[in-house]
């Protein structure tokens, strides 16, 4: 499916309820696939979530999870040290170029079977379920703070629990707080002080039910089209102030590009700012979160304003190397950037091309990221159904708000 947008009118409204964030939803469908008593309200109804709860329903021997990279690592973890698992876990072919020799070197040192079936260091694995024969574990943290969250929440039904030491300059590092909080909610004992967790051991956990707070990273593309817009307004619901997700940082960056934030309860209430006299350049680093780095250079792009972003490095093992695609559909559009692998930096341009045809590369957020370009220039996106992966009702979304497509 691909999708033209039309440009738009700059005078957007509506309210729009998200789902539930994809990254909590995980974390709880892995705890209650280990203790069966946690009732999850707000649920992600991503592709991603979807795939991860198929995956611990089915009693296949090969368990195939397609482009789900949060699954691959947490699944990793849970089949490991499962009575009695014995299985193959796979994914798409772009699953098959994805590292994890840094997860399950660390599982493998406390006791882990597991065997590469084709590619030394990457999927498909064949693991077979062990008892743990260690309780501390030494694990580099400059890579993903998914290989450390997918060990902290294996780690309460280990006897005697687990200890990690991380080595390196932690990434993402709200999602390990998240990990953390998630935990805690369910009456796990965790300490964390610098560079080093401790897990406790938890048996069995008393009924709880857990309402996920909504996707910030979705959120963040409501950010771009009010930041691109001349006037516009939405409620997003439902969220929180002070949130564990990392990317909830856009309020304090969109707030340099035009947006106010206010928020009614868990209503998120966003805004062009009167008279916004926009910067010439913005700086940011965003090792602590990655995932929103698209959405702000593409909100640059369309501003006019040079746009120099660090702390970069993750993007280089997501759905593809986003830098590198990054740097191919913006130079389509008519800006310069440069890139190293780590950052990126944009320098304006005048005029943005029309009628570019905006590729996808099987990720989900270089759709959704360009899409709000619509405002300043008539572009497709080509296979624009990759949204599923984390946001299936996204192209309805923005059309409730005001923004023109059609489907080809």
């Amino acid at each position: 499916m691909n999708v033209r947008l039309t440009k738009t009118k700059s005078k957007l409204f509506g309210e729009i309820c998200i789902s539930g964030s994809k990254s909590e939803s995980n974390r709880l469908l892995l705890l209650n696939a280990i203790y069966n008593n946690i009732k999850i309200e707000n649920f992600s109804n991503s592709e991603d979530s979807s795939q991860m709860m198929l995956a611990l329903r089915s009693k296949n021997k090969i368990i195939n999870i397609n482009h789900a990279g949060t699954a691959m690592r947490f699944l990793t973890s849970y089949y490991a040290f499962k009575k009695k698992s014995n299985i193959i876990l796979t994914g798409s072919k772009r699953m098959e170029e994805r590292p994890i020799s840094i997860l399950v070197d660390s599982l493998l040192k406390i006791g882990a079977s597991i065997k590469y079936v084709k590619k030394n260091g990457y999927p498909p694995l064949k693991i077979i379920g062990k008892n743990p024969t260690k309780n501390t574990v030494n694990l580099s943290s400059n890579v993903s703070s998914q290989y450390i969250s997918s060990l902290m929440l294996i780690a309460p039904k280990l006897r005697g629990g687990l200890e990690i030491d991380l080595t390196g300059n932690l990434t993402s590092l709200p999602y390990i707080e998240m990990t953390k909080s998630i935990l805690e909610k369910i009456g796990v004992k965790v300490d964390f002080f610098k560079n080093k967790i401790k897990v406790y051991p938890k048996e069995n956990i008393d009924d709880v039910t857990i309402k996920v707070e909504s996707d910030w990273s979705s959120a963040s593309y409501f950010y771009s089209l009010v930041a691109l817009s001349d006037r516009a307004n939405f409620i997003l619901t439902s969220f929180k102030k002070k949130s564990f997700q990392g990317d909830s940082c856009l309020t304090e960056i969109y707030k340099k590009l035009g947006v106010n934030t206010s928020f009614k309860g868990d209503k998120l209430l966003i805004s062009k700012q009167e008279n916004f006299k926009k910067p010439n350049s913005i700086k940011l680093n965003l090792v602590n979160s990655p995932d929103i780095a698209q959405t702000i250079a593409v909100t640059c792009l369309g501003l006019g304003i040079k746009c120099d972003i660090d702390g970069l490095h993750t993007l280089k093992v997501k759905e593809t190397d986003r830098l590198i695609a990054l740097k191919k559909e913006i130079t389509k559009l008519g800006a310069k950037i440069s890139i190293t692998d780590r950052s990126l930096s944009i320098l304006p341009t005048e005029s943005i091309n029309q009628n570019i045809n905006i590729l996808t590369y099987d990720d989900h957020r270089m759709a959704m990221s360009f899409a709000p370009l619509a405002i300043c220039a008539d572009i497709n996106i080509l296979n624009a159904e990759v949204v599923n992966k984390s946001y299936p009702n996204f192209w309805n979304d923005i059309k409730s708000v005001g923004i023109e497509y059609f489907i080809e």
